[in-house]
């Protein structure tokens, strides 16, 4: 860990324990600046960070991450329990929580949303387009067999397996609760209007521009401090870091790192890194000849210096990844070796699979910074140019966020560069989510041994058993080299100095509402 990561996580800290004995203040617009626009405001037909930001705000899930970490904690849920098989939840609801269009929030409205995802035949389904909900929950209905409103305020999820990431899961963002009324009225258009039980309200989305919402002031957890939220979409980092230091943004995030210092110095701005829960890669599509063969895709992984990348891009807020999750998670397979690199080595293995003059591809980089990677596209230019010393002519391909995503999610790109902000803190939501047979769509990596490794793991609850099964996963994943493990970034996030309350969450957005100026 670099020293400028330590001060960083000291900062945290103290920024942290410092909120404890602030006194809040009531109003104000809080301007956020980001990187990008949000594909969609329904919270589980998004797999995107920009649409998580808003979605946060907009909707409660049935228990929560403790702000700054991955513990769970009650929510929409004020209780829960688990039967001895590990087959039956049981959640107890809040009394007297509304939606924002004045509807009661109760156990039907809970059963409404988990049937409407899981359930092909729901009338309000969406088919092939609740992917989260297949990457967590192991498919579609997956391991929910039944969701049963046994009274107003009592729910019971019944599954057909133990599950040991149920809980954990529960608590992410795509899973958040939509008012049933809202859904039936605008059909396909909801994720235009959205509507939840959050802390603040959606009031208008100007595409490409801005997202507004307003307080909700009927908020069970209690009224907001700030008014108003606008979340601004400022796509290049040095245009958004400017409008920082003039005043016209409150908060911004993919702050290219070279800024960071400049950041620190500046009277009226101070500095809250997010803790490091994020991998950035640079994925190979086996649906493509050349990255069929292991040998391929082992030399590229050989071919990459990451730690120049790293050094260049990442300012010193980066370590190098070996695994396709980071070392500070429980399960992490430290003895895995990694690749270094050496050229030599990634010609010798290019010549044995049949190219020894190198292959022409493209190379997909994301228009936008994201809390994983800073600086893509300048990642993706020192990718092309490591690739062309052993031969391979790489041409950078790039759309808007939301093609990106729906292309590489299709398997159109040869290869491209994403990334993975950790949602829940478990291991499964790295290796399972990102690289089991039955997930991993963009760049068609399959393997049956990682597959029943994985599953194995989901169905204890012994921490211990579970970290030797990641570990062997991890074994498997090395070997097999589906992409380049780029980085673990700590990513710098600027606001004014009269903000406070806020705390960064390392899944990689917070809810807004014990935010206040001073």
């Amino acid at each position: 860990m670099t020293k400028r990561i330590i001060a960083l996580t000291m900062l945290l800290v103290v920024v942290v324990a410092g909120l404890v004995f602030a006194e809040p203040n009531n109003g104000g617009t809080l301007v956020y600046g980001r990187g990008g626009d949000s594909v969609g405001l329904d919270p589980i037909l998004v797999t995107d960070g920009e649409s998580y930001k808003v979605t946060q705000q907009v909707f409660d899930t049935l228990v929560e991450y403790k702000p700054g970490t991955t513990a769970v904690v009650p929510s929409l849920a004020s209780s829960w329990s688990v039967s001895d098989d590990g087959l039956i939840w049981t959640f107890r609801l809040r009394k007297g929580v509304k939606f924002h269009d004045g509807t009661a929030f109760n156990a039907a409205a809970v059963k409404f949303n988990f049937d409407r995802w899981r359930l092909v035949d729901h009338p309000y389904h969406q088919a092939n387009k609740f992917i989260y909900y297949g990457y967590m929950f192991n498919g579609t209905p997956g391991v929910i067999k039944d969701v049963v409103a046994i009274d107003d305020y009592t729910v019971q999820f019944v599954l057909t397996q133990k599950f040991a990431t149920f809980l954990s899961n529960l608590a992410m963002v795509p899973f958040a609760i939509s008012s049933p009324d809202a859904i039936q009225k605008w059909g396909d258009d909801y994720f235009t209007h959205p509507v939840g039980t959050g802390p603040f309200k959606f009031v208008e989305w100007v595409k490409s521009d801005r997202i507004t919402l307003e307080r909700n002031d009927d908020y069970w957890d209690g009224k907001p401090y700030l008014e108003k939220i606008v979340f601004r979409s400022i796509p290049d980092n040095g245009a958004r870091f400017m409008e920082l230091q003039a005043g016209t943004v409150d908060i911004i995030d993919g702050i290219s790192p070279n800024d960071v210092e400049i950041l620190e110095k500046t009277k009226g701005l101070k500095l809250s890194p997010r803790p490091a829960m994020n991998v950035a890669y640079f994925a190979m599509n086996q649906r493509f000849e050349p990255f069929k063969d292991p040998k391929v895709r082992q030399a590229i992984n050989y071919a990459i210096d990451k730690q120049t990348i790293i050094d260049a891009f990442f300012a010193g807020l980066a370590v190098s990844a070996k695994n396709p999750m980071p070392p500070s998670m429980w399960g992490y397979n430290d003895s895995i070796p990694g690749y270094e690199y050496d050229p030599a080595k990634a010609k010798k293995l290019l010549a044995e699979a049949g190219y020894p003059e190198g292959f022409k591809m493209e190379l997909w980089a994301m228009p936008v910074p994201r809390p994983y990677m800073p600086q893509p596209k300048l990642i993706a230019q020192a990718i092309q140019q490591f690739l062309a010393e052993v031969g391979i002519e790489a041409e950078i391909v790039s759309y808007d966020w939301a093609t990106y995503l729906s292309k590489v999610r299709e398997g159109e790109a040869d290869s491209y560069l994403l990334g993975w902000q950790g949602d829940n803190g478990d291991p499964d939501n790295f290796l399972y989510t990102l690289l089991d047979k039955t997930n991993s769509n963009g760049f068609a990596y399959q393997s049956e041994e990682l597959h029943e490794v994985l599953i194995e793991a989901q169905k204890v609850f012994d921490q211990d058993v579970r970290t030797e099964l990641y570990q062997k996963a991890q074994e498997i994943i090395f070997e097999d080299a589906p992409w380049v493990n780029l980085a673990h970034y700590t990513a710098p996030i600027g606001l004014k100095d009269k903000i406070e309350g806020f705390i960064p969450s390392p899944t990689g957005t917070e809810k807004l509402n014990k935010v206040w100026f001073k």
